[in-house]
């Protein structure tokens, strides 16, 4: 992936820029699908949090065809894959205590779930 050049950080930042990948990707779940978070337990860059790391959760949405985070912070490929929204329940994340009306939103590659 190319570095940005500097005097394009500024304009990209406050105008706004995508990282959708035109990938003929397909999406490995859908709108609806429960899916559980997988332990991975890299040795580098991974956006997968640690606290979501085999809890179940439903997709959301997708989003479409990204490059995955992953590789590119080690100066790999794009790896392109879709990410999805996918939405946890909060008891799911902390326990019964939680509150039974919280949920957390959180945007996944398809390299960090797995069918439930």
């Amino acid at each position: 992936m190319p570095t940005l050049p500097a005097d394009m950080v500024v304009p990209v930042f406050m105008g706004g820029a995508s990282a959708r990948i035109d990938a003929d990707v397909v999406a490995k779940f859908k709108a609806g699908d429960e899916v559980i978070a997988r332990n991975l337990n890299p040795a580098g860059h991974t956006r997968l949090p640690r606290y979501l790391r085999g809890k179940r959760g439903t997709i959301h949405k997708v989003h479409g065809v990204f490059g995955l985070p992953d590789t590119m912070a080690h100066g790999g490929s794009e790896t392109p894959q879709n990410v999805y929204s996918v939405r946890f329940t909060a008891r799911e994340l902390w326990g019964d205590d939680a509150s039974a009306r919280d949920s957390l939103y959180v945007d996944m590659w398809d390299d960090y779930l797995d069918s439930a």
